[in-house]
Formats: structure tokens, C-alpha cells, sequence
């Protein structure tokens, strides 16, 4: 099942970033889709697409602004964070179809360079960034996705980017 749902979730990531028109992605039902940071207020699919899932699951932190960065700066400037890479991968999975619960983890070297939302620069040190959280997802018989609530905290993320 952890396999099943990491290709899923992956999928799901590789449709946001590359895919703009929201009528071409195919992990997901957009008639229902809804996707939510923390209990928050929940965005369709199109202003996903719109923001980029990163600046709709990072949001407004002390460093960084997601309403302030575009969807094309958001992904630059963290690409520019990891050049090696920021992997994600399913840790645990609690519960299966339809309403899918698992814990996961984003990790990658921090060394590159991350601009804050006040235009100064920070060169990463190399240390390995380890983010864990939780998320559920609600899926169809069919196993495209209806919902996702993701949870964790993403100061833990910007914060050390900024230091």
C-alpha cells in the first residue's frame, strides 16, 4: 500500500509542476479536488495550479510569502535551495482506501541559495533538512484524488533556509 500510494502522490506532484492546464491532470477528480494546509482554508484545483502546490503548502511564514512569489519563482527559489534535490517519500501508511492516511517525509542537502521574502539572499550549509508530516487524502474507487489535507509545520521548512 505505501508504494501504491507514494506513485500516486508522486504522480500527483509531477502533474502540479509540470502541468498547467488542470484539465490534463489525471491524479485527481478537479470537479472536487480540494487541497488544505493544516485545517486552513481549502484551494481547488485551479488556483493549485495557479499558486504552484508549493507556495499553497507553505503559505505565509516569518520568511517567506506565498502570496508574494509567483508559481514560477515559488519552485525557482526552492530549486535553487536544493540543487541536489528535495525527495519525498511515503513513510507510513495508517489507513487505505478511501480515506487515506499516511505520514511522510521531505529531505534534501540545503546547498544552494534561498531568497526570503525580503530579497536577502542565504547560502545553504549543506546540512540535510529532514521535514516529517501527515497527511490524508481522499481518493475514489478508482483512486484518483478528491482531497488533500496536509499537515506539518512549515516554519520547520523556511525557517532554516532563512538562517
Amino acid at each position: 500500500l505505501e508504494a501504491l500510494i507514494q506513485k500516486l502522490m508522486k504522480n500527483w506532484d509531477v502533474e502540479c509542476r509540470h502541468i498547467a492546464s488542470t484539465h490534463q491532470w489525471q491524479t485527481m477528480d478537479v470537479s472536487k479536488f480540494k487541497a488544505a494546509l493544516n485545517g486552513g482554508c481549502p484551494f481547488n484545483a485551479q488556483l493549485l495550479s495557479d499558486m504552484s502546490h508549493a507556495n499553497v503548502l507553505i503559505g505565509e511564514t516569518p520568511e517567506y510569502s506565498a502570496t508574494a512569489s509567483s508559481a514560477e519563482a515559488g519552485m525557482k527559489n526552492f530549486g535553487a535551495a536544493f540543487p541536489e534535490g528535495f525527495a519525498w517519500e511515503v513513510l507510513e501508511v495508517f489507513s487505505g482506501p478511501p480515506n487515506v492516511t499516511f505520514k511522510w517525509r521531505h529531505f534534501g542537502k540545503m546547498t544552494g541559495t534561498f531568497k526570503d521574502k525580503h530579497g536577502k539572499e542565504h547560502k545553504g550549509n549543506g546540512e540535510m533538512l529532514n521535514i516529517i508530516g501527515l497527511c490524508i487524502a481522499k481518493v475514489s474507487e478508482d483512486l484518483k484524488i478528491e482531497s488533500v489535507d496536509v499537515y506539518y509545520n512549515p516554519n520547520d521548512l523556511v525557517r532554516p533556509l532563512a538562517t
